[in-house]
């Protein structure tokens, strides 16, 4: 990675009256770069010819435009010469001939098809109950069911990272109809058999001491899930959500940041990447899954996750936090922020790439977290993670899901 403060101290050593010419990518079309009369492009090489008294000046401009610096080179006289450089406009940029292909996420939203709503609450889909199957294994806390509901006889079709409604039955306190409650779908728009006719939920069954009383509440639609028979029917609204949606990029890095359920998202982009296969979608990325849970029987779909691993060491990494059982650098429980922080060089080289995708989904407290654990990776590059954290935002590259 391109280091400024060590490029304008190399810098410093040349003759005023040098030129340099700087390998700039990620450029991203914005208020700023609107108002430029020279294209920006949204992936590739571009090439700024820039003088040595003004070369920190010109890297500060470039990343406040989002850009990264990957080279810097004198411009010979060879260069200035011949016409040999590629062609300047009058703002000093050079545009490479050669151009990868690209990848926003803005582009993939215009070509999709993006289901949204096709069963509302007041004219639910009802579909039954295939499959209920708990998770925890022995010796872990909690329940966590993996249901799926067939949806043979009708039109409900969704993408990996939307959300489905259930509406649970009975009635609340008042007398009225149980509001639905929204679950991440854990399975692929082929649903778990392959057939286009299921979806599938990862659901915990929520318990909790009522604040005022002490006493033991059960949350009225994971309950109403988790205990489902095979056969019960269920109403069904959606899907709904755009924000977590998996690039369509096969080259595209996908890093994946979970606790708990908070894994059914990524199950599904798992299962496309590597346990599927499509005639238009060959993943040839690096996805890697950050999952953090208290005990081991607690890390859901451990024998799948650990076999695609196994099979596809090249493309996906696993890394568990396991709070309960072990330690971090300092001796404490160990979280996710910890297991970031191991990986801090890595990840902040995987993150500035412009066809990394970040994804966060889980519990809403594990977003600080994060935060401070990619606080830290950034800062020992001086770079201000808050502010780059808006940058990736803005790029729709940093995706977060949290209940």
């Amino acid at each position: 990675m391109y280091n400024p403060s060590a490029a304008g101290g190399a810098a410093n050593t040349q003759s005023g009256s040098r030129v340099f010419v700087y390998e700039v990518v990620g450029l991203k079309q914005n208020e700023a770069t609107d108002q430029m009369n020279y294209p920006i492009r949204r992936s590739g090489s571009v090439f700024i010819t820039v003088p040595y008294n003004r070369m920190n000046e010109e890297m500060r401009r470039i990343t406040r435009l989002g850009g990264q610096i990957v080279s810097i080179r004198p411009l010979s006289a060879l260069d200035q010469g011949n016409g040999t450089s590629a062609p300047e406009t009058s703002n000093g940029l050079q545009q490479e001939k050669k151009e990868t292909k690209p990848m926003t996420q803005a582009k993939e939203k215009e070509k999709k098809d993006i289901p949204v709503n096709i069963y509302r609450p007041n004219a639910p889909f009802v579909g039954k109950c295939l499959s209920n199957e708990e998770l925890v294994r022995e010796g872990g806390e909690g329940t966590v069911r993996h249901l799926k509901f067939d949806l043979s006889g009708g039109d409900l079709r969704y993408l990996e990272g939307q959300s489905i409604g259930i509406i649970p039955e009975g009635t609340d306190k008042d007398g009225k109809p149980h509001k639905l409650r929204l679950y991440s779908i854990a399975s692929t728009r082929h649903g778990d058999d392959l057939d286009d006719q299921t979806v599938s939920l990862c659901v915990r069954q929520l318990v909790y001491k009522h604040p005022e009383t002490g006493e033991q509440v059960f949350g009225v639609c994971s309950t109403y899930l988790t205990q489902l028979n095979v056969g019960d029917e269920v109403k069904i609204t959606g899907p709904v959500g755009k924000e977590m949606l998996l690039p369509e990029d096969p080259k595209a890095n996908v890093i994946m940041m979970a606790t708990g359920t908070g894994i059914a998202p990524f199950r599904a982009f798992l299962w496309r990447m590597f346990k599927e296969q499509h005639e238009d979608y060959k993943f040839e990325g690096l996805a890697w899954l950050f999952f953090g849970c208290a005990y081991t029987p607690n890390i859901l779909y451990k024998q799948e996750l650990e076999e695609l691993q196994a099979q596809f060491p090249d493309n996906f990494r696993l890394t568990y936090a396991i709070s309960r059982e072990q330690k971090n650098a300092k001796g404490g429980k160990m979280y996710i922020q910890d297991r970031i922080a191991e990986n801090a060089d890595e990840l902040w080289n995987l993150v500035q790439k412009p066809n990394t995708h970040t994804y966060i989904c889980g519990l809403k407290g594990m977003e600080g977290g994060i935060d401070e654990g990619m606080s830290g990776a950034a800062g020992k590059f001086d770079v201000n993670w808050a502010d780059y954290q808006k940058k990736l935002k803005k790029e729709h590259r940093w995706h977060v899901e949290t209940y």
